[in-house]
């Protein structure tokens, strides 16, 4: 299993564009298709911090807390979203009933509510215009964080569980 890890972490880190440190965002497939966890890794503090690493990390545990909630489910991975910027982050569902397929988006921004309304334009750009919600909220320090700071920001995990099925 640990073997099928590293492959699937490798495969995935090469198929989202290379940056140098930050977050990412991963979401996780069954057979069918069907998404079964969405979930995150971000560099909780700044650069030369105890919780700063690179986008290549930041896949690895993505994709490792993947592994953890959907085990047997589990069959493809993909990083959807990593940036090597200082920001906010909002991760955002919600389904286009016409393909009748659950979507998800990554917004940035320099503020949350910023990073929220990017998250909830790129939903409507991709027609999810129902069942719109915000799952994730999140500060990440990226390579142009500098040198360690004092203040501290914290992420939050809107929604009770991301690990349910949903149909595509």
């Amino acid at each position: 299993m640990s073997i099928k890890l590293v492959v699937l972490t490798a495969i995935s880190c090469v198929i989202a564009y290379p940056t140098i440190a930050g977050d990412a965002v991963a979401i996780g497939y069954n057979y069918d298709g069907v998404w079964t966890a969405v979930t995150y890794n971000r560099s909780s503090t700044p650069k030369g911090g105890a919780n700063y690493h690179d986008s290549a990390k930041a896949c690895q545990f993505a994709v490792r807390d993947l592994w953890a909630r959907a085990t047997e489910y589990l069959v493809r991975t993909e990083i959807i979203g990593q940036s090597d910027r200082t920001g906010y982050v909002a991760v955002a569902q919600g389904k286009a009933v016409e393909r009748n397929k659950d979507v998800t988006a990554v917004g940035r921004g320099r503020s949350q509510n910023e990073a929220d309304a990017n998250a909830l334009k790129l939903l409507n750009a991709r027609e999810a215009t129902t069942e719109e919600a915000i799952v994730y909220r999140y500060f990440s320090y990226g390579s142009d964080s500098g040198g360690r700071s004092p203040t501290k920001r914290s992420s939050k995990r809107i929604a009770a569980s991301q690990t349910t099925k949903r149909r595509t």
